[in-house]
């Protein structure tokens, strides 16, 4: 960690503790509709302390951070449900420039690119479906069949997160039904909201929440939607592919952001046990139980860390296919750990933590779902496992 990491750092801090934690206190409960307003004002202090789209290279107006320091500002923005927001690199926009800055035509970057950057837009990733496992990317009924100069779209998919007012979409399609080569039958093809055949169904309510904006998950169902073939991204067949190059170091961003929330709801698991007294003179601290958790949480995040850090410097040093299985564990293992440091500091909280008072509660809610995404903890434990093994066959 070099002395400019450490200032962007420091400066990423201040701004979370002066402009964003005190909006959750009136905000993290309320509709995005709300609450955009106030987070678009804390963007703009973000641009002009010149921390803007820290994942994205400096010819592209980022700070041109490695995968290893981006993870480190994302642990930090991460202790807010708005952090990555307010900072233009949240999921999915921030994937979506990444593969538009890679694989993008010229004229694909000056109409989805760029506004994308400058935060003028949003976007959203679609892929996974209803009716097949998202957890095999092999496996969609989505196609888009050539019709001249233009690709017919049908099909449905659900998740689609961020749709709700975004102004793009990169679905992911089967665009050879009929080849024999599983991961050369897909494409990635950029889609506009305002296509007639893109038709959003709904924003499905997620653990008795009903989100919107970019806090929301919905139900697209693509109907003979046209769009113009120039709107491929990289060539037809490259689908599966450019999915793998996102996915890699979008899952230390991924970790990293849970450790943000481990480190957040540990310090208020901390403070409450010190203050919350429970007899004359002693409070929960003193408590034996308690201190295990305490002890506990802190190794497994302390542990989590360092696999993160790891599997990213491996990621910025040979790359991610060489790196499977540290992207992996680093999947499953951040995931459970944050889950279990969301439940022992919500039974700490007691009543107050399963309350919208705190963001404990929220954060329960919603990020139960990361054990799913991204690959479902068994199929990573499976990956794993299968890689090790390849070496005592």
């Amino acid at each position: 960690m070099n002395d400019q990491l450490k200032e962007i750092l420091a400066k990423v801090q201040a701004t979370l503790d002066e402009h964003i934690f005190p909006l959750e206190t009136k905000y993290h409960s309320k509709p995005w509709d709300i609450v955009v307003p106030h987070l678009d004002k804390v963007r703009e202090k973000v641009k002009a302390a010149g921390l803007w789209i820290p994942q994205i290279p400096t010819e592209y107006g980022g700070l041109g951070l490695s995968v290893a320091a981006f993870g480190e500002v994302s642990a930090l923005l991460g202790s807010s449900p708005y952090g990555h927001y307010c900072f233009n690199c949240q999921a999915p926009d921030a994937g979506n420039m990444e593969i538009l800055i890679e694989f993008g035509t010229e004229n694909q970057k000056a109409q989805y690119l760029m506004p994308l950057l400058a935060g003028d837009i949003r976007s959203c990733f679609s892929m996974t479906e209803p009716d097949h496992p998202g957890s095999n990317p092999t496996i969609m009924g989505t196609i888009a069949i050539k019709d001249g100069e233009e690709y017919v779209i049908n099909g449905h998919k659900w998740f689609t997160s961020a749709a709700d007012g975004a102004t793009f979409a990169i679905v992911m399609v089967v665009s050879d039904p009929h080849g024999t080569d599983p991961h050369r039958m897909a494409s990635q093809i950029i889609v506009s909201t305002d296509n007639p055949g893109f038709n959003l169904i709904r924003n499905i309510s997620v653990m008795g929440e009903k989100g919107s904006g970019w806090h929301s998950h919905a139900e697209i169902k693509y109907e003979n939607c046209r769009v113009p073939t120039a709107n491929i991204l990289g060539s037809e067949g490259d689908g599966f592919a450019i999915a793998q190059k996102r996915l890699g170091p979008g899952r230390i961003h991924h970790c990293m952001r849970w450790i943000g929330i481990c480190e957040r709801a540990f310090d208020m698991m901390c403070k409450r046990a010190v203050s919350r007294e429970i007899s004359p003179g002693k409070t929960l601290a003193d408590k034996q139980t308690i201190q295990h958790w305490i002890a506990e949480s802190r190794a497994e995040i302390h542990a989590a860390r360092l696999m993160v850090k790891d599997a990213a410097h491996k990621i910025d040093t040979i790359g991610a296919s060489k790196a499977r299985i540290e992207i992996s564990m680093i999947k499953f293992y951040c995931a459970n750990v944050m889950q279990s440091v969301l439940d022992r500091a919500i039974q700490v909280h007691g009543a107050l933590g399963i309350s919208d008072d705190t963001i404990l509660a929220t954060w329960f809610r919603l990020e139960r779902s990361a054990r799913i995404y991204d690959g479902a903890d068994e199929v990573h434990k499976s990956s794993t496992a299968k890689q090790i093994l390849k070496n005592y066959r």
